[in-house]
């Protein structure tokens, strides 16, 4: 079993969910919010966790949506106090997490949540203040258990990030074993959301060759073990490497990420339909691809040849046969997006944090080609 330490503790392997209670004892919380979703629960994991704590001192909230609202924190806050709790188990994939890091922040910091997003200077409001979060994946996609960031759909109908160090959880456990059951479409969707991350970071213009280094790991990972952990869930050590590529994927946060990731956001943003976030970026990574191309150095190349791939082969064609393969939408309309929704999510995008990353800066026409593309 590793115990890695970088950004965060992590503690990495089948059987990891074990160290809980010495996790707990080590940050000094005796009485736990945790914080998942409904899924999490009717597939049992919710009960095995449990079964390792005095279920007395543990407050759960389950009430997590498909995309986290500043709605759902504030129900969430009101369960952390109603239970006299002085930290955060935040059990499931992406949506868990980051409410759970949502509740951590406005259950120690006052006023709207508006007001710590990056895009409104909030980084330096947030404080040490927040409470200790424990993040226990059970998917292998996000990357959120050691990412610096939440992402929430606030009442007003923006969808912003919160970014501070102080959003890292305190510990990370991830522990493969649960994501066996995982079914199929899920664990595609949620695996091309990590193999994304590692993709656009590695893009991303920023220097920081460390975290470079880990993303190239990462995509490699996840390109050789997808395919085995869709069609083979009992597959152990895909499982394991999946769930590896995905902490990279979100270890490598710190190096920004790009314009997928700023029409995911947005797109993310709508209430209805309910759009899977790993599901956006599967449908717009071979778009924005195309337009990075040219703009990006010979990092093209250096991921052909980590995919094993031709040459002169089409990076973006790559990944539509990719995407193809495990079952996943290669439209937007399939997922239920309109012309209409359109204006809207360009005006998101723009604003999106993620844009100053990016290879290439998208204009406002530019996303709305993007868009059309992808429909």
């Amino acid at each position: 079993m590793a115990t890695i330490g970088y950004l965060t503790t992590t503690i990495f392997d089948f059987g990891a969910i074990k160290s809980l209670p010495t996790e707990l004892n080590a940050l000094g919380i005796h009485r736990p919010l945790l914080v998942t979703d409904a899924g999490v629960q009717e597939a049992g994991i919710a009960a095995q966790v449990l079964s390792r704590l005095d279920q007395s001192t543990v407050t759960v909230f389950a009430g997590t949506p498909p995309n986290p609202t500043e709605e759902a924190v504030r129900e969430g806050v009101a369960a952390y106090c109603d239970g006299g709790c002085d930290g955060v188990i935040a059990l499931g994939g992406g949506s868990p997490i980051d409410l759970a890091k949502g509740v951590a922040l406005a259950a120690t910091h006052e006023g709207p949540l508006e007001q710590y997003a990056a895009i409104r200077d909030g980084v330096s409001r947030i404080t040490a203040k927040v409470a200790p979060v424990i993040a226990i994946p059970t998917t292998a996609g996000t990357g959120s258990e050691v990412g610096r960031g939440a992402l929430l759909n606030l009442t007003n109908g923006s969808k912003l990030a919160l970014i501070s160090p102080y959003l890292i959880p305190r510990r990370a456990i991830c522990d493969p074993e649960l994501t066996l059951g995982l079914p199929p479409l899920l664990t595609a969707a949620t695996g091309i959301d990590a193999l994304t991350h590692c993709i656009e970071t590695f893009l991303s213009p920023l220097i920081n060759p460390p975290a470079e280094a880990i993303a190239l790991d990462g995509a490699q990972r996840a390109w050789r073990f997808i395919q085995r952990a869709v069609t083979k869930g009992a597959d152990r050590e895909a499982r394991w490497e999946m769930m590896m590529a995905a902490l990279e994927g979100g270890l490598t946060f710190q190096k920004g990420l790009g314009a997928v990731h700023s029409l995911s956001h947005a797109a993310g943003a709508l209430r209805s339909p309910t759009l899977h976030h790993g599901m956006l970026n599967g449908v717009f990574l071979p778009h924005v691809l195309r337009f990075n191309a040219g703009h990006v150095g010979e990092k093209y190349a250096t991921l052909r040849n980590l995919f094993s791939l031709d040459n002169n082969a089409d990076l973006a064609e790559a990944m539509v046969r990719l995407l193809k393969s495990l079952g996943l939408p290669l439209t937007l309309s399939e997922m239920g997006f309109r012309q209409e929704h359109i204006a809207a999510t360009v005006t998101r995008a723009m604003a999106d944090h993620s844009n100053a990353t990016t290879p290439r800066r998208p204009s406002a026409g530019d996303f709305e080609t993007l868009l059309r593309a992808a429909l």
